[in-house]
C-alpha cells in the first residue's frame, strides 16, 4: 500500500473584476500579481481555475510568478451556487434573507450547481494517495471558497451562505491523514497593500 499524504489546498478568489465581468480591473491585475509573488516557493502540482475571464486572467497572472506549474481549467472551479437549502434547514431569523438571495437561481442552475459542488468535494478535499504531500491552488469565486471552508469545518450544507472572501485573498485548508481538516489561513490579504484590500466587500465591511 502506498498510504496517504497531506493535501494543502490554497484557495483564492479572483482579482477585482470590471463592471461587466469581462476581465480584471487594473487593481485586480495588481492583486493577482501580488498573490502570485506571495505564493512563490510553494511546490504546487497544479493551478486549477474556473473558465470565466476574471478567474482565468487571475490564474494566468498568478502563474506568471510561479515556476512551471500546469494550469487546469474546469467548471468544477467555476462560479455556481453549490447548494440551495430548503427553508426548514435555515435559521428562522435569516431564512427570508437567504431565500431572497437565492430566488433568481433557476432549477437547472440549482441542479448543475449541486452536482458541481459534490464534484468539488471529491476533487479538492481530503488527503492524497501516495507518500508525498501535495500543494494545490484553486483560483475561483466566492461561493466555491465558502463551500469548501464550510465543508472543512463540518458545518451544515447551508452554511456556505454568509461566508465572504475578498478579491485575491488567500485561504488555506490542510487535509492530513487521520485528522479533521484544518483551516490554516482564512481570507488573508497581507500580501496586498491597504488600497488593494477588501475589494469585493461592501464598504461597511472593510476593517
Amino acid at each position: 500500500m502506498t498510504g496517504t499524504a497531506t493535501r494543502y489546498l490554497c484557495l483564492a478568489r479572483h482579482g477585482e473584476a470590471l463592471p461587466d465581468e469581462s476581465g480584471l480591473t487594473e487593481a485586480g491585475r495588481q492583486q493577482a500579481t501580488l498573490l502570485g509573488q506571495r505564493l512563490r516557493g510553494i511546490p504546487f502540482t497544479a493551478v486549477h481555475h474556473g473558465p470565466l475571464p476574471r478567474a482565468a486572467q487571475t490564474a494566468r497572472l498568478v502563474r506568471d510568478q510561479l515556476k512551471s506549474v500546469p494550469a487546469l481549467v474546469s467548471e468544477i472551479a467555476g462560479d455556481y451556487v453549490p447548494y440551495v437549502p430548503p427553508r426548514d434547514e435555515l435559521p428562522p431569523e435569516s431564512a427570508d434573507f437567504y431565500l431572497r438571495f437565492l430566488a433568481d437561481t433557476t432549477d437547472d442552475e440549482r441542479e448543475q450547481g449541486a452536482a458541481l459542488g459534490r464534484q468539488a468535494l471529491d476533487l479538492f478535499t481530503g488527503p492524497v494517495d501516495g507518500g508525498d504531500d501535495r500543494h494545490e491552488l484553486v483560483v475561483t469565486h466566492n461561493f466555491l471558497v465558502a463551500w469548501l471552508v464550510r465543508d472543512a469545518m463540518h458545518a451544515p450544507k447551508w452554511r456556505w451562505l454568509g461566508l465572504s472572501h475578498a478579491n485575491a485573498a488567500l485561504t488555506v485548508i490542510r487535509y492530513a491523514p487521520g485528522r479533521a481538516a484544518s483551516v490554516l489561513v482564512s481570507n488573508d490579504m497581507r500580501h496586498l497593500p491597504t488600497e488593494l484590500r477588501w475589494t469585493g466587500f461592501l464598504p461597511e465591511s472593510h476593517i
